[in-house]
């Protein structure tokens, strides 16, 4: 279970459907996340991913 509550202020996230966003601030709950690509020669800010990111399950 992933513990949402603690917030590492070096990760600015905003993405809240991430499964790894904190509950209340805009920071991911990780120690550390994966930032890769998926453009062969990437040349923009727009050619980069969070790789860490997980969609939020809104299962009932």
């Amino acid at each position: 279970m992933i513990d949402n509550s603690y917030a590492n202020q070096s990760i600015v996230c905003t993405v809240t459907n991430c499964k790894n966003h904190n509950n209340t601030k805009n920071f991911c709950s990780l120690e550390a996340i994966k930032v890769g690509t998926h453009e062969s020669n990437p040349t923009v800010c727009q050619c980069t991913d969070c790789q860490s990111f997980e969609a939020k399950c809104e299962c009932k």
